[in-house]
């Protein structure tokens, strides 16, 4: 059995984190798939997730990482290279197990959508739930 949804999120600006644990359990939940996957995937050149704890000083050092590894200045590509250069260090994209109609995840794991554009954009993500 296959499940499919496209969620949109808007953000406001580079380096927002957006938890979307329960946005995805929900879609999990709305498949009525028991065991399986689901895939989590955002179509865009400067998006990525990340499946950490989502604590604030947690979200400040991502912030702080993502800055020291691509800064936002240097760059040959200019305008939004660090956006790009991101997108290669994080994925577009995660999959997760479903067990018994719930998102398998650790205790301390949220999943994040990063922003890692210029400025806030409308995101598309599209989701699959695979199982029975």
């Amino acid at each position: 059995m296959i499940f499919t949804k496209t969620l949109y999120i808007e953000t406001e600006r580079t380096g927002e984190i957006v938890d979307l644990t329960h946005k995805i359990e929900g879609v999990v939940h709305e498949s009525k798939i028991s065991n399986g996957i689901v895939h989590i995937f955002a179509p865009h050149a400067t998006a990525v997730f990340a499946l950490t704890e989502l604590e604030s000083n947690l979200r400040e050092d991502i912030g702080d990482l993502l800055e020291t590894i691509t800064p936002k200045e240097g760059w040959k590509h200019g305008g939004n290279a660090y956006s790009h250069l991101r997108s290669m260090l994080l994925p577009p994209d995660k999959t997760m197990p479903v067990r018994n109609g719930r998102v398998i995840r650790g205790t301390w794991q949220d999943l994040l959508f990063i922003e890692a554009d210029v400025s806030g954009r409308l995101r598309k993500i599209e989701i699959t739930v695979i199982g029975e």
